[in-house]
């Protein structure tokens, strides 16, 4: 299966990954729990480049795609803005309390601990994310 979903940089967009990842999770015969946790993964990876990538004021896209071959499902994630590198980003630390812990991180912390791999590279002036999950 091979699915693609392009989004403009606007957090409304956000609403049609979740039934992108629905409808895969579904054809693919995936668990309600584990597709779920692959929506809250994809929504914290693509938010941060709806939100961050593109200098404000300026459109952008974000494309999705999708491949499950029965024993992975890989979403690729690609932008055209700001080069970030979230893999090179530390963990977020967990144990501080609230008031203790700076802004921001969760969300890729969260990413790493739902998906099996979690792998960054930038080509040609195209950040790549790929998120992997093995089933």
């Amino acid at each position: 299966m091979h699915k693609k979903l392009t989004l403009v940089n606007q957090i409304d967009e956000i609403s049609k990954l979740e039934e992108f990842v629905g409808d895969i999770c579904e054809q693919a015969g995936i668990d309600m729990s584990v597709a779920m946790s692959l929506n809250l993964a994809l929504e914290e990876a693509v938010t941060n480049v709806i939100l961050y990538a593109y200098p404000e004021g300026q459109t952008g896209k974000v494309d999705i795609v999708a491949e499950f071959t029965g024993q992975q499902l890989k979403f690729v994630i690609t932008d055209t803005g700001q080069p970030f590198d979230p893999t090179a980003q530390a963990d977020a630390d967990v144990t501080l309390s609230i008031e203790e812990r700076p802004i921001g991180g969760l969300g890729i912390f969260l990413v790493r601990q739902i998906m099996d791999t979690v792998a960054y590279q930038r080509l040609n002036g195209v950040n790549q994310l790929t998120l992997l999950k093995m089933m």
